[in-house]
């Protein structure tokens, strides 16, 4: 298959040819984030990811295959019913061709049946719950941000060894539900199990009697024991620290998260994990531009949710692409499934039968530099798209 990037670039150089129904009408692309609320961290580093991508990938001028880029931003508040209604407007007011969004998994859910409903394309970024991609799902649906199966999977393969016995702390929503799903059923091909489930509000902070009850539950069991947490817009790390889980023999581990949280991550030097993205990972010449030119604008490297928004904005211009500026809506989904497009990350795919887009994921060990203000997760293994059996979990 002839690599989209090279599609795309000639014809940003080239810039002329393009159908008559295009000609002085610019492609309208909304991006609907929780730029309020818990997850508002998540969703600025989506918007300017999100700018950063366009920016790279027309060479400045916001222009695919001669059609101009008209970028529309919203604030969904991490509000599951402001996040419909706003794509609602988006598609029937606005006349957006393309909508990008759901920072919480709660919102993202809420606004899959609108894009059903008005017939549009909605690009998921970054929310992870497989339910998105899984029984919630319709063919309107794709979706750049990597899925709770693609997380558990990668941090099976980064803790999971025969004899390990872990119990799980997560949120208790789609996004920690589903992701303890996924990662119960990834861990058990390594020969490890999970021994017990915590499930806590989004916005617990006293962490004592769920924890308490995981330590109960594992001084029950022999062998190698992990406490794996999943949680999104908040710190449990250093509560989890204070209660000392090492008395009992205890380790800690937990996925990649924004360089702020990764901070707590200090406290637990060699722990390990998976990531989607930290920005000295991947090495191609589209990270290493992402890399100079944040540092430069921001005077530091992007971060986890910076590479999701580039990503989202490289699917959209391989996609315009592609379709040489057309966006009649079954023209762009045909052109979205199987297609390869080049990210921070290196290459993703949108599976055909249900538009996820598979990627690579990355095991870490975590060290600690006194100099640098965050944990550092050293990469252990590239995890890629063939090393991780993704199951398709929709209804088609």
């Amino acid at each position: 298959m002839r690599r989209v990037g090279v599609l795309l670039a000639a014809l940003v150089v080239a810039g002329g040819a393009t159908s008559a129904f295009a000609q002085g009408k610019p492609v309208k692309v909304a991006l609907i984030a929780d730029s309020t609320g818990p997850l508002e961290a998540y969703a600025k580093q989506t918007i300017v990811g999100f700018r950063m991508g366009f920016e790279y990938l027309t060479k400045g001028t916001m222009t695919v295959a001669g059609r101009k880029i008209e970028l529309i931003e919203k604030d969904s508040q991490t509000k599951p019913d402001v996040g419909r209604n706003l794509l609602a407007e988006a598609y029937g007011d606005l006349g957006v061709d393309i909508a990008v969004g759901g920072s919480s998994s709660a919102v993202a859910l809420a606004m899959l049946p609108v894009a059903e409903e008005y017939k549009k394309v909605l690009i998921v970024e970054p929310a992870v719950a497989d339910s998105i991609t899984g029984d919630k799902w319709n063919r309107y649906i794709f979706r750049t941000g990597r899925n709770s199966s693609q997380d558990a999977i990668s941090n099976a393969v980064a803790i999971g060894k025969p004899g390990t016995v872990v119990a799980t702390l997560a949120q208790d929503y789609a996004f920690g539900r589903d992701g303890v799903k996924a990662f119960r059923d990834a861990l058990a091909a390594t020969g490890a199990k999970v021994a017990h489930e915590e499930y806590a509000p989004p916005t617990t902070t006293d962490f004592t009697a769920p924890v308490q009850r995981i330590f109960d539950a594992l001084a029950k069991e022999q062998g190698r024991k992990v406490l794996f947490v999943l949680w999104a817009g908040g710190n449990p790390l250093t509560p989890i620290k204070a209660l000392a889980p090492e008395r009992f023999g205890i380790e800690v581990a937990t996925g990649g998260n924004i360089l702020p949280a990764m901070a707590a991550y200090k406290e637990f030097p060699g722990m390990e994990g998976a990531t989607y993205y930290y920005y000295e990972m991947p090495k191609n010449p589209a990270n290493d531009w992402f890399v100079a030119e944040h540092k430069k604008r921001f005077n530091a490297p992007p971060d986890f949710f910076t590479a999701g928004g580039f990503a989202a904005a490289s699917s959209v211009v391989a996609t315009l692409a592609k379709t040489n500026g057309d966006t009649d809506t079954e023209k762009l989904i045909a052109a979205m499934e199987g297609l390869e497009f080049d990210t921070p990350k290196g290459k993703m795919i949108f599976r055909k039968e249900d538009h996820q887009a598979l990627q690579s994921m990355y095991a870490f060990k975590i060290k600690v530099d006194p100099a640098v203000a965050w944990a550092i997760p050293e990469l252990t293994r590239e995890i890629r798209i063939e090393d991780m059996n993704i199951p398709i979990q929709n209804k088609r």
